[in-house]
């Protein structure tokens, strides 16, 4: 508590007296919030500890300066946000200040959900931000439809509907249909994401673990292209591949 006042106090010394954080607003924090959310991302990806530390102190300052913005203009401040959520928390966990019981962790998913629409929302489907990525978003679309039963039983039937939509996908490329492809292919990420919820995998993780992936293997290409004296735009697609290899190996 004495480390968070400190920040209190130093937030509205920064408020007072810097002319930077003087003309921040709640716009102009927005896209710096979004990427220090990244930057903590990255910081988990690396399983980067220290790394967190630090960007979790970058959201948190975040954090204390939207709630001094507000303060500022009477709508709420720094100790009616921490109440808020502490309301809300123990609202949506009646399994550990009520009497309702739970099985498993998805009870405790149907029954946050169901708690939300009886707080006034009228779709299960109206807590999904507009602004997410559209892979995390199908992936946050799919898990909120869950809970309410409107979900494949087995594995094998996503995995069916992905060699579905696949052929959908090229009956459209066979037509050079335009349109056509291209929702046929948003229809196929859709169901691999789905597909992917089935693994017990994270999708939007799993890809960024790819492009870091790539990424280092194609700068290990850049590095042995320099050592043979030879650009990349010089070479084969078989020397490129040839290098590929090598990297997957080293890289």
């Amino acid at each position: 508590m004495q480390a968070f006042s400190e920040l209190l106090n130093i937030m509205d010394d920064l408020r007072a007296k810097c002319p930077w954080d003087m003309k921040q607003t709640n716009e102009s924090l927005r896209h710096l919030t979004i990427e220090e959310v990244y930057e903590l991302s990255d910081s988990i990806l690396d399983g980067d500890t220290k790394g967190i530390k630090e960007e979790l102190g970058d959201i948190l300052l975040h954090i204390v300066f939207y709630a001094k913005l507000g303060e500022e203009k009477g709508d709420f401040d720094i100790e009616s946000v921490i109440r808020s959520i502490c309301k809300k928390l123990i609202d949506r966990h009646p399994h550990i200040y009520g009497d309702t019981i739970v099985n498993n962790e998805e009870d405790v998913k149907k029954n946050w959900e169901q708690l939300k629409l009886k707080e006034g929302r009228t779709s299960i489907l109206g807590g999904v931000p507009k602004g997410l990525p559209a892979l995390v978003k199908a992936y946050r679309i799919q898990e909120k439809v869950k809970q309410v039963g409107f979900e494949w039983e087995y594995k094998e039937q996503v995995w069916d509907k992905v060699q579905e939509e696949m052929q959908e996908l090229q009956e459209a490329i066979a037509k050079n249909d335009r349109e056509n492809m291209e929702e046929e292919f948003g229809d196929l990420l859709f169901t691999m994401v789905n597909y992917a919820r089935f693994l017990e995998v994270e999708p939007e993780a799993a890809l960024e673990r790819c492009n870091i992936k790539f990424i280092r293997r194609f700068k290990y290409m850049e590095e042995q292209s320099k050592i043979l004296q030879k650009d990349l735009k010089e070479m084969s697609l078989d020397e490129m591949e040839s290098l590929w290899q090598e990297a997957k190996h080293k890289a």
